[in-house]
């Protein structure tokens, strides 16, 4: 276990240097001049060329990389030429909208694809099962901005129930906050819910065929015990494998989903960020995406031998 800990932790490492790596290049190279972003187009050539001295922009690519790193490891990060502040500050407190909303949309999801899936695969080729993979594979087909939309135009529009946008803050309102993060939660996790469904019913075929479950089957016990205790913790693998992914997913999606709502997250400060040239912001946020993807990733991996003792993580 030690082992295996330490081949990850340096793999996750290793991920993480190539990310910031290529991040900053691309950024790099692109079009642009932070210095003339902050001064306006009317600077002088001399007022330009001392402010990107200050900012270190005169120094070559590997300086600058190393400056930004420095200053990732010693918790400062960049400094936002909008917003003037640093870009950890700003970074701490949209995740406090996005972390909850992604966090809602994940229970959503899950919550409602297990069974479904496990439903569906014991009811195979049945109206209930055709009923389900119909459903399922609507939620692949609709965008989910276009499902945000709709679930506004009913909730909001027609029956009033949720705000139709804006997010109240959890000092002023935890009630309030929650019911604005309830629709864009629920057109995220919907969509999640179509993926989970699919794999969830799939994998359960799979495990419903195999020499135990018939084991267990012909020794007496409830088909409820069979298929929920011993072969749904089975099939749980390759939709644990999915699971990491699609929360990297959802931050992805959050971008989109949040200037629906107008909820002030990590996806609209992103948005905002390249529209206005902010390329700190932009740099941080999208390390900061990888980041908790790998992160993620390496969490799934460490709860396979939790779900199937059958696994060990030390390779033995």
């Amino acid at each position: 276990m030690t082992n295996y800990l330490i081949k990850k932790m340096v793999s996750l490492a290793a991920v993480l240097f190539l990310v910031s790596l290529t991040v900053f290049s691309v950024l790099f190279v692109l079009p642009g001049d932070p210095a003339q972003i902050i001064l306006g187009i009317n600077a002088s050539p001399e007022t330009l060329a001392a402010l990107r001295v200050r900012l270190g922009l005169d120094q070559p690519f590997w300086a600058q990389y190393g400056s930004w790193i420095g200053s990732l490891l010693q918790g400062t990060g960049g400094h936002s030429i909008t917003y003037d502040m640093a870009v950890f500050e700003l970074i701490g407190s949209r995740l406090a909208v996005t972390g909850p909303l992604a966090l809602m949309a994940m229970a959503i999801a899950v919550v409602l694809a297990l069974p479904l899936g496990v439903f569906a695969a014991r009811h195979q080729n049945r109206p209930a099962d055709a009923a389900v993979m119909a459903g399922t594979q609507l939620g692949l087909a609709v965008p989910e901005f276009w499902l945000g939309i709709l679930l506004m135009l009913l909730f909001s529009v027609h029956w009033g129930i949720f705000s139709a946008g804006g997010f109240p803050g959890w000092d002023e309102d935890v009630w309030g906050s929650l019911k604005a993060l309830f629709l864009p939660a629920l057109a995220l996790g919907l969509i999640r819910t179509a993926i989970l469904t699919r794999l969830t019913r799939s994998s359960m075929l799979e495990v419903l065929r195999e020499d135990y479950v018939r084991t267990a089957r012909a020794k007496g016990l409830k088909e409820r015990t069979v298929v929920y205790g011993h072969a749904l913790k089975n099939a749980l693998i390759p939709v644990l494998t999915i699971f990491g992914l699609q929360m990297g997913q959802l931050l992805a999606g959050a971008i989109i989903i949040e200037n629906v709502f107008s909820l002030p997250g990590l996806g609209r400060l992103v948005f905002q960020a390249i529209g206005q040239r902010d390329l700190p912001v932009v740099r941080e946020v999208v390390l900061f995406m990888a980041a908790a993807i790998v992160v993620v990733n390496f969490l799934v991996d460490l709860s396979y031998a939790a779900v199937d003792p059958r696994i060990r993580l030390d390779g033995q």
